[in-house]
């Protein structure tokens, strides 16, 4: 396995020293972030994809700092009921899945999305229960009107460029859990998979042990993320975890996001990367910073190297003990 960055956080660095960084603290891969939610800190993916110069510019960096590009992060909502969210995250989402292999990759990261509640919905509406029954009523018309010819449609156009589409399981958007991301992928096709963030799974009391499980057994885990969630089990117990306020307020909140090993320890994080492996992937884990306990530059080296120390590098022998 390798070790890589989701670089939204490196952009304050430029272009030429977020690479340098990342080789200086020895990390093998970049992940791109090129619209949506993560913002284009580096390029702008639009020009890019117009100039093979640019391209090879890119690429030419990277390698010179001897870093695999491993995916284009493009995280947004393409199926809002908002129309102007709508129609950027969908541009921005299609031309990151023409440019990445022209970048050398085949993963695009996206969110499924959340539209309104029914055509008349001008904000996203996330159900979490089944009832009152209009709840099964919004269910039905975001499945089965909006998301499903949305990314059959997309599913089509990934694989005429050879791309597959990671999917980040993450609640407020309609694909949140292992469930979620397989029912999506049986409706619209195999160019859809998981970006595995194991984040998103601990407060929802998914075991992400299990998610590589189920996951892999479908063979769609197309990416993974390298980010920890820590639960305040006293505010939990009080007010479970379905929780709305500011990652700012530490005192209050029932979890937050915390840098790999601050979280959970090796009694988590030893047997991820063991089930990665036995379901057979063998990529990259790219760190994604959102620690609000710590700087970037610590919680972000602390999280390199707690992560190298658990992380399977070299490929098994032979079972020579019997």
């Amino acid at each position: 396995m390798k070790l890589g960055v989701m670089a939204a956080c490196l952009g304050g660095m430029g272009w030429e020293k977020a690479l340098e960084y990342c080789k200086n603290v020895g990390l093998d891969a970049i992940e791109i972030p090129v619209g949506g939610y993560p913002g284009m800190p580096f390029f702008h993916p639009e020009d890019v994809l117009c100039d093979k110069a640019k391209q090879d510019k890119i690429k030419n960096d990277c390698a010179a700092y001897e870093l695999e590009i491993i995916g284009l992060a493009v995280h947004g909502n393409p199926v809002s009921p908002d129309e102007t969210v709508r129609e950027e995250h969908t541009k921005l989402h299609d031309i990151a899945v023409r440019l990445a292999p022209k970048l050398g990759t085949d993963v695009v990261i996206n969110f499924s999305g959340c539209p309104g509640g029914s055509p008349e919905d001008k904000m996203p509406n996330w159900v979490t229960c089944p009832w009152p029954p209009e709840f099964e009523k919004v269910l039905a018309y975001q499945w089965n009107d909006v998301l499903i010819p949305f990314w059959t449609k997309k599913n089509i156009e990934a694989a005429n460029e050879g791309v597959r589409i990671a999917l980040e399981a993450h609640p407020g958007f309609c694909v949140y859990n292992p469930e979620t991301i397989l029912r999506l992928r049986a409706a619209c096709g195999e160019q859809l998979g998981a970006n595995l963030d194991p984040s998103h799974f601990f407060w929802q009391n998914i075991d992400p042990v299990e998610a590589v499980r189920i996951l892999g057994d479908a063979k769609c885990i197309y990416h993974v993320h390298g980010k920890d969630t820590g639960i305040d089990r006293h505010n939990a117990r009080r007010n479970g975890t379905l929780d709305t306020k500011n990652y700012g307020d530490l005192d209050n909140r029932s979890w937050v996001f915390r840098t790999c090993g601050y979280g959970h320890g090796d009694e988590f994080w030893k047997p991820f990367v063991s089930m990665l492996r036995m379901k057979g992937y063998d990529g990259v884990i790219s760190i994604e910073h959102e620690d609000s306990y710590m700087s970037i530059q610590e919680g972000f080296e602390k999280a390199v190297v707690y992560l190298r120390s658990v992380l399977i590098a070299q490929k098994p022998g032979e079972a020579w003990w019997f």
